[in-house]
């Protein structure tokens, strides 16, 4: 079912959010980690500009166990929004407010710093409050988190502290969409030594998670207790190595209408700077979509969009709200067809994956990328 209301046909642009994907995006991974493995869905940055209220809605419904964001307004937002699930927050919180706010809104911080953990211990003294807290530990991250070496002091330093109450221990990997696994596996034996030496001092391990996508996706015996899933719960790949490993279906399409159609004369330029040159006369369609909706100007030139099942040329600069295409050979095309940028139509495609691979970025940052003067529409396929 397509709930597409009245409201978003009136728009010049817009995305669709494609829930059922997540869905069986969701019973994909389920099915590929070890059987004891939980799934943590990171929804940080609106869930990768698929919008995290409703995503967590769907995706707690599927199979998801605790969610992740990077920031305590995320984490207020869900839970205002009626969210109940776990909620880990992945960035380092030293605000003696922002912690009265992480109790109040039943929050998990993750702790980096034996400094941090005083605070915290500290402010929930004062609040006669306990927390359920994640520890980091950085084994080759350069990143949050304290240094490996320390681990075993940072662990004993925590659990001075009656009101902090470790949940989890866990570490982010540098590397693990890189074909060479050199590193990965550098970073997995530290975070392994640094475990083995808590056992052996007699320390009670809560859970433990080492995986992102990509190391969910190459190596099981990342999987641990739980495994971090932001990119491929949006059905991206984390590295073209791992497509052959589950089936994952893009989530997100960005759609914009035809506002103007006009023919130019040989030798007209196009848009700012005239970086694009009719070299005959040539049709265009003006379409209401530019950089400042999250189409990245380097895209300019170099980008195709698909209309009516066939490719089209974006051609000059693009611009702060619209872009222009090449639409010579699509004759009887008229203002407020729809022109689709990313996503499928018949049997043509476009990706993420595509525009940053065309100027050199991640296709983590173009998902990211889409503004919120783009609506969101949910799709439900049933």
């Amino acid at each position: 079912m397509n709930h597409f209301s009245t409201q978003y046909q009136q728009q010049r642009a817009w995305v669709n959010i494609n829930h059922q994907a997540l869905v069986d995006n969701v019973q994909a991974l389920k099915s590929f980690l070890n059987p004891h493995t939980q799934l943590m869905a990171v929804i940080k940055a609106d869930a990768y500009g698929h919008g995290a209220v409703k995503v967590a809605q769907t995706i707690l419904q599927s199979g998801v166990d605790s969610l992740a964001i990077a920031t305590l307004p995320e984490g207020i937002e869900l839970r205002e929004a009626g969210i109940l699930a776990p909620i880990m927050i992945l960035g380092a919180i030293n605000s003696i407010e922002q912690i009265k706010d992480i109790v109040k809104y039943n929050l998990e911080p993750t702790l980096c710093t034996p400094h941090q953990a005083f605070i915290f211990g500290e402010t929930l003294a004062q609040l006669n409050a306990t927390l359920s807290v994640h520890l980091k530990l950085d084994t080759g991250m350069s990143r949050l988190g304290t240094h490996w070496h320390n681990g075993i002091d940072f662990v004993n330093y925590i659990q001075q502290f009656p009101q902090l109450h470790i949940s989890s221990i866990y570490s982010h990997l540098a590397t693990a969409d890189d074909v060479d696994t050199t590193v990965m596996k550098l970073q997995h034996s530290r975070f392994e030594e640094v475990i083995s030496a808590l056992k052996a001092t007699g320390v009670d391990i809560p859970r433990l998670h080492l995986a992102n996508s990509a190391g969910t996706l190459c190596d099981r015996t990342l999987h641990y207790d739980m495994v971090r899933v932001g990119l491929a719960l949006y059905g991206i790949y984390p590295a073209p190595h791992l497509h052959d490993t589950i089936k994952l279906q893009p989530a997100l399409e960005v759609k914009a209408r035809i506002t103007q159609i006009k023919t130019l004369s040989p030798g007209t330029g196009v848009s700012y700077g005239h970086t694009f040159k009719c070299d005959q006369a040539t049709k265009i369609a003006v379409v209401g979509i530019g950089y400042a909706d999250g189409i990245p100007r380097l895209l300019s030139n170099k980008m195709k969009v698909i209309i009516r099942g066939k490719f089209a040329d974006q051609i000059g600069n693009i611009t702060m709200d619209q872009l222009m295409l090449n639409i010579t050979d699509f004759p009887d095309l008229e203002v407020e067809e729809t022109v689709t940028l990313l996503g499928k139509e018949g049997d043509l495609e476009i990706t993420a994956d595509d525009w940053a691979n065309s100027i050199g970025t991640i296709s983590w940052e173009i998902l990211c990328s889409f503004k919120h003067r783009l609506p969101r529409v949910v799709i439900e396929n049933s």
